[in-house]
């Protein structure tokens, strides 16, 4: 054997056929506005901070309780309770470690906590590259002087200006992870035993752990497993551990392998719910941001990352129609609605994330979620979904009807929002909500968890401190205002236990409310039937019913859905 042979290449190129892409999930669904979860210094306050976690590990299970959490972190049991609920919504589907949302890994929750320091990018008006290197577009509705748009007329005013693709988000995202990456593997990595921490070295269980923020995908869109995709932790003996491997050197090989996805991002083109993107829809680019890479290379500029479709669906600008969503439409487990007006949108799958953001008199039907739902900077909107949590940030008179096994979490400035109970059903329903573990038994939509009304990762957001101010909560609907919503039974489906009515446990309040509407219409219709009419009368109060309903339908805008049935 050659020398080349027993010394291979410690620095190897990246696998062609594996491309690095940020895990979007814990961007997009793991960022909490609690100001005691940033630490400004990253690693050097984590470092040690995961030294004391460690020691404070239950003996039995090696995972860390809220009650840990809670007093290492010194916040409010309850903020600790909510960040393991919403680190295991986030974590990686594939991961071989137990998912709980009452206990954490160390790890896991440090990596968790250094992301939190993650921002949003502030307007163009920042010249300092260094100044928004970690930020992204601001869009709060009520900051300073745009405290007088809403919701929906922020988002329509800014839509070409501010607003990002979601290849730019996830560009952005990887553009974070390389600068960061050397921070975020030291909390990985284990000295050499004698050697100090001059030498650090990574084992394959903790590089496992990277899988809550990256992931590698074949053929842009099948998932390969961190381990398969990496050319590390090999070993002739498969019955033997792998052999850790210096963290310098899975440095430069990450940083090598992101640098390539970037460079990949100019081969795709993008693709949506209604046709192709235009140069216009891309026009907030990573240039704009000033992004360049921290270490070595050329800069971001014009880079757009192939992941528009990877697990994830669009419904976007859909405007005075109705939409069905099947599993059969639905191409992975993630779908985003956006910026869709005055329509209703049914989407009746099982699901592991959902968002709707920038929508405005629009009824939104999610079917089940599994992880979590985010709901952001819409007005008058009613969203029904059965999911295990969910987040409403930024929204103005918009009605849920949850059935949620989590607190639903309010955090920013949100006005007159209205909460009921779970309303409606479809056949598949409970069969969805079996698939993606959502348990029926419990449902916590009464419950709100409301944060600051100040999100401290918004780089428009007043001095620290601000955001400990009380934001607006939820009122629940009155119960004399609840109805069932009803799903138009489009198409047949087989199912062996087909779902017959509403799977969640209605208050009794909400059943007595229901059984009075259905009596009093039962009384109208006996009245109307033992009614002695003459035959002009009876026609009389026919056209009456009909100009009535008729203008309801207009008002309440109903009339979309009536179109639509009777175009199927």
């Amino acid at each position: 054997m050659n020398e080349e042979e027993e010394n291979p290449d410690p620095n190897p190129n990246p696998n062609p056929n594996f491309l690095l892409l940020p895990r979007r999930e814990p961007f997009e669904h793991g960022i909490l506005p609690i100001p005691k979860l940033l630490f400004s210094d990253g690693a050097l306050t984590l470092v040690p901070l995961r030294d004391r976690l460690l020691l404070r590990r239950s003996p039995e299970s090696g995972l860390l309780s809220a009650e840990a959490v809670a007093e290492s972190l010194q916040i409010p049991p309850d903020h600790a309770a909510l960040v393991l609920e919403v680190l295991a919504s986030v974590l990686p589907p594939t991961t071989d470690r137990q998912i709980s949302d009452k206990e954490a890994d160390v790890l896991d929750l440090v990596l968790f906590l250094y992301l939190q320091g993650y921002k949003r990018l502030g307007p163009r008006g920042h010249k300092d590259s260094a100044a928004v290197a970690d930020v992204w577009p601001s869009t709060s509705a009520f900051d300073g002087c745009l405290s007088a748009l809403s919701p929906i007329q922020l988002v329509r005013s800014n839509s070409r200006r501010f607003m990002p693709s979601q290849a730019d988000q996830e560009a952005h995202q990887l553009s974070y992870l390389q600068k960061h990456m050397p921070n975020i593997l030291a909390l990985l990595a284990e000295p050499v035993e004698g050697e100090g921490d001059e030498s650090l070295v990574l084992t394959l269980e903790k590089f496992k752990h990277l899988g809550l923020l990256i992931q590698f995908v074949q053929n842009d869109c099948e998932g390969v497993p961190l381990s398969r995709a990496v050319p590390f932790f090999a070993n002739s003996d498969p019955n033997m551990p792998a052999v850790p491997v210096p963290a310098s050197q899975v440095l430069d090989w990450i940083l090598e392998s992101i640098a390539a996805s970037l460079e990949h991002g100019l081969e795709k083109t993008p693709s949506k719910e209604n046709g192709s993107i235009n140069a216009a829809d891309l026009d907030m680019t990573v240039a704009d941001a000033s992004l360049t890479r921290s270490q070595g290379g050329s800069s971001l500029s014009n880079t757009v990352m192939p992941t528009y479709s990877r697990n994830l669906a669009f419904v976007e600008s859909i405007s005075k129609s109705s939409v069905v969503k099947q599993p059969c439409d639905i191409k992975g487990h993630s779908i985003k609605v956006l910026n869709c007006h005055e329509s209703v949108i049914y989407i009746l799958a099982p699901l592991s994330y959902a968002t709707v953001y920038g929508c405005s008199d629009v009824t939104v039907v999610l079917g089940a979620v599994g992880k979590a739902v985010r709901v952001e900077h819409c007005e008058r909107v009613q969203v029904i979904t059965a999911a295990r949590r969910i987040c409403i940030a930024n929204c103005r008179e918009c009605l849920f009807f949850l059935g949620v096994n989590q607190r639903p979490l309010i955090i920013g400035d949100n006005h007159k929002l209205k909460v009921g109970p779970y309303n409606t059903f479809y056949p598949l329903l409970e069969e969805h909500m079996s698939k993606v573990g959502i348990n029926a038994s419990v449902n916590r939509w009464d419950a709100a968890f409301v944060l600051g009304m100040v999100d401290p990762h918004d780089s428009l957001s007043n001095p620290a401190g601000v955001s400990d101010v009380q934001a607006e909560s939820a009122t629940c609907l009155h119960p004399d205002q609840f109805t069932t919503f009803l799903i138009p039974k489009w198409f047949a489906v087989e199912s062996t236990k087909p779902t017959i009515d509403n799977p969640f446990t209605l208050p009794e309040t909400y059943i007595a409310s229901l059984r009075k509407n259905l009596s009093i219409l039962n009384d109208i219709q006996q009245v109307i039937r033992n009614a002695q009419l003459e035959d002009n009368q009876k026609r009389n109060l026919s056209c009456a019913l009909h100009v009535h309903f008729k203008d309801w339908l207009y008002a309440s805008g109903n009339i979309r859905q009536l179109y639509c049935l009777q175009g199927d």
